[in-house]
């Protein structure tokens, strides 16, 4: 029984490796990437030097410590300690912002934006975003492109981004279908073969059960000498 169970284990994860391997998008993710930055202004009344981070919603704050001065362009290679600044596993945009650290109220906010994988321009994987009289900032994910060319051969569209999400909604249900029904399968092996294990502990306890009936009805039949050699001839 333990050796149908895990014969079928083995079944359904060589079915998701398939999968997974059939659509690598769902398991590589776009690395993004700081080129430049420049802010034009700061929010501390304090003469002290501002405390930059980026900053995606529920994600953790990318700060910026070479950032110190307004009016400054500040270039970065991609190897820094504090690279990257996020990922993107599908071409979903995120609510990503520059901020800077506040000692004494909330942050103050530089901008805030919906951050898109299809923001980044062919070919060499560039996106400049820029606030009046806040920042300039050019980003770099040479990975998104790649990803927007495999969801617009998917969809069989390069004309418009509202096909790109569509496609991308499809294989997002996809993957939660399959997922789903391969989750369901696990469980109903796991019940079927918790079944029969139950299954054939009661028949091995009922048969366990009629065999001490036997012996108890010989132990009185010897004991009342009314047995097959008991009694007077």
């Amino acid at each position: 029984m333990r050796r149908r169970f895990s014969s079928r284990a083995s079944l359904l994860l060589f079915l998701s490796y398939i999968f997974l391997s059939c659509f690598p998008e769902y398991i590589e993710t776009a690395t993004v990437t700081l080129e430049s930055i420049e802010i034009l202004r700061t929010h501390e009344w304090l003469p002290v030097e501002p405390q930059v981070y980026f900053s995606c919603k529920g994600e953790n704050k990318t700060f910026l410590p070479d950032v110190k001065k307004k009016n400054v362009v500040y270039a970065f290679r991609g190897q820094e300690s504090w690279q990257p600044l996020t990922e993107f596993s599908n071409n979903k945009c995120k609510r990503c912002g520059l901020y800077e650290k506040d000692s004494l109220k909330s942050d103050d906010v530089f901008g805030e934006w919906e951050f898109c994988p299809d923001d980044f321009t062919v070919p060499n994987g560039q996106y400049g975003y820029s606030v009046e009289k806040e920042f300039n900032a050019t980003f770099f994910c040479p990975d998104c492109v790649a990803m927007k060319a495999d969801i617009e051969n998917s969809s069989g569209s390069v004309e418009k981004n509202d096909k790109h999400h569509d496609g991308g909604r499809r294989m997002h249900w996809t993957v939660v279908v399959f997922t789903s029904a391969l989750a369901s399968s696990v469980i109903i092996v796991g019940m079927v073969a918790a079944y029969k294990f139950w299954q054939k502990k009661r028949r091995e306890h009922e048969q366990a059960r009629f065999l001490r009936l036997f012996e108890e009805d010989d132990d009185i039949e010897d004991e009342l000498g009314i047995g097959p050699f008991g009694g007077s001839v």
